[in-house]
């Protein structure tokens, strides 16, 4: 059975920093994109924060360029997200995406979701 599991997340004050991590788990052949969403209080849809090619490229919303960086460990399957100056508006539940392909004999890459770690910033 192949899992995100995220961790890290927690109660800030604003300008402070926290570093997210996610561990892909399970029988795994290979990861393709990984990346973190985050869904605010009140809004129905996730938004992208960052995302991370296998060999490295990142893609950042506008909103937390410069702040925020994404980084993986191929070898360890992991991504992680190091947030710095965060303001009340990062406050938000973040989510762990991967697309990969898991070794259940079908060839197909799916895409995966942890299950969310709750940023606060709050003074």
């Amino acid at each position: 059975q192949v899992q995100l599991v995220e961790s890290g997340g927690g109660l800030v004050q604003p300008g402070g920093s926290l570093r997210l991590s996610c561990a892909a788990s399970g029988r795994i052949f290979g990861i393709s994109d990984m990346g973190w969403y985050r869904q605010a209080p009140g809004e129905e849809q996730r938004e992208l924060v960052a995302t991370i090619t296998k060999d490295g490229s990142t893609n950042y919303a506008d909103s937390v360029k410069g702040r925020f960086t994404i980084s993986r460990d191929n070898a360890e399957n992991t991504v992680a997200l190091q947030m710095n100056s965060l303001k009340s508006v990062d406050t938000a539940v973040y989510y762990c995406r991967a697309q990969l392909r898991p070794y259940n004999g079908d060839r197909k890459w799916y895409i995966y979701w942890g299950q969310g770690t709750q940023v606060t910033v709050s003074s």
